[in-house]
């Protein structure tokens, strides 16, 4: 049975020179495949998911040294996954000079697609409700519903209000209701 590292070790043996690969690849396993999920809930395409985990990391590694304690260590790796997702997602916007709603239709025929998407009818239903909510309140509901963050951690995260947070997870769950319920 293996014993999970806290954050503060990892953070610790980044400092030094002789232990920072081996924190590194204890960060990894500890959070490689929690922000890919994030990720990919944004993205949907799983490729796209799997570059961008990659240039998180990178980013990470690049900026580890200078965290501060100021905020929880996956709060923020997740709020560079979150900005490098949003980022691809308005850049795959410009190029293609359309909308975002283009974009939530494009990720959609992608998700009915994915041979890595093997969720079943209601799994994919409720992804499909997903692509209609504006960003942030899919952020959120991902952020709270499949990653089981407390409103103060999304708060961490996305930089908003717990309150706002709360509206928009509300409206989200009002949303996705009424589509699953239109869909029926």
């Amino acid at each position: 049975m293996s014993v999970e590292v806290g954050d503060a070790e990892i953070l610790s043996k980044f400092q030094n020179e002789k232990t920072r690969n081996e924190a590194f690849s204890i960060l990894l396993k500890k959070y490689q495949q929690k922000v890919y999920w994030h990720v990919r809930r944004i993205v949907i395409d799983h490729d796209d998911a799997d570059d961008l985990v990659q240039d998180v990391f990178i980013k990470v590694w690049k900026n580890l040294a200078g965290f501060r304690n100021d905020a929880q260590l996956y709060t923020w790796i997740y709020r560079i996954a979150t900005n490098e997702s949003i980022t691809f997602l308005n850049k795959k916007k410009q190029k293609n000079n359309v909308s975002l709603d283009d974009v939530a239709y494009e990720l959609a025929d992608t998700l009915a697609d994915s041979a890595y998407f093997n969720g079943d009818h209601a799994q994919r239903k409720l992804q499909e409700a997903l692509l209609t909510l504006p960003e942030k309140q899919r952020l959120v509901f991902n952020m709270k519903y499949f990653d089981d963050m407390k409103y103060e951690e999304i708060s961490q995260v996305l930089g908003t209000s717990v309150g706002a947070l709360k509206a928009s997870f509300h409206l989200a769950v009002k949303k996705i209701e009424a589509f699953l319920l239109s869909k029926d």
